[in-house]
């Protein structure tokens, strides 16, 4: 045990070192919660709306729709998955309901935008969402011209993350070198497959958590060992990755 603990703190020293991200020529990120702050009512907004959806599709009540939506989304990874596999649902149609929601709370973040237009190399968003509602909130928050591509669930063939297909595409599709990509996620489980491919990955946090979640991960299947970086403050930490590339934004 005694002989273990000096190559642990190596790891740390090295898990936590902006030096990495000098080698990254592509970056991934997620969208909801993670381009835009997790406090605002958007994505509670599709969850609401995934709810209905299955009370009026299936005729049941709102308690035991929201039921199924929680058991889905845990034995799936999405809750669309769930009501395709066991009642046909189309995706199409179900996409369009649950992502008619209200974006006026979105608004410009030109701090942010300003840091991810300067990242050196390729950008990309992998989303469970769709493409439409990707591009709203990307217009929204002013990153339009931002990124080179936008994979949604539609073109994953409703396989969402963390499925290892739908990563395994990405990289098929766009030729990038997992090792030389980070991947920037609001959901820890999502980054397990990325840091098996050899990507540096980021968990964007809540504001004021980053501490609380580096002292107290949790026992579901994933922890340090998935998780490179937290970021609670993406602007500040993003200021830190272009230091370290050489593309300070100051």
């Amino acid at each position: 045990m005694t002989s273990d603990a000096p190559a642990a703190a190596k790891a740390e020293v090295q898990r936590g070192d902006f030096s990495r991200f000098r080698n990254v020529k592509s970056w991934i990120f997620d969208l909801d919660n993670t381009l835009y702050p997790g406090h605002l009512d958007i994505f509670p907004q599709v969850q609401r709306r995934i709810r209905d959806y299955i009370h009026l599709r299936l005729g049941l009540p709102l308690e035991e729709a929201e039921r199924v939506q929680q058991e889905y989304y845990d034995r799936y990874g999405t809750t669309l998955r769930g009501l395709m596999l066991h009642y046909g649902v189309e995706p199409d149609e179900f996409l369009e309901y649950v992502h008619d929601i209200d974006h006026s709370q979105l608004a410009p973040a030109p701090q942010l935008a300003e840091r991810i237009g300067k990242l050196p190399g390729r950008r990309f968003i992998l989303t469970n969402g769709s493409r439409r509602h990707a591009e709203k909130v990307a217009e929204k928050l002013g990153f339009s011209n931002h990124f080179e591509d936008i994979f949604d669930i539609v073109w994953a063939g409703q396989l969402p993350k963390p499925s290892p297909e739908t990563y395994d595409r990405v990289i098929r599709q766009t030729g990038i070198a997992p090792e030389s990509t980070a991947m920037f996620e609001d959901l820890a489980r999502n980054l397990i497959v990325p840091r098996k491919l050899g990507m540096i990955t980021v968990l964007v946090a809540p504001p004021g958590s980053r501490r609380i979640l580096e002292e107290g991960w949790n026992g579901r299947g994933y922890g340090k060992e998935d998780v490179d970086f937290i970021s609670d403050d993406l602007v500040a930490f993003l200021d830190r990755v272009l230091q370290a590339t050489g593309a300070d934004p100051r």
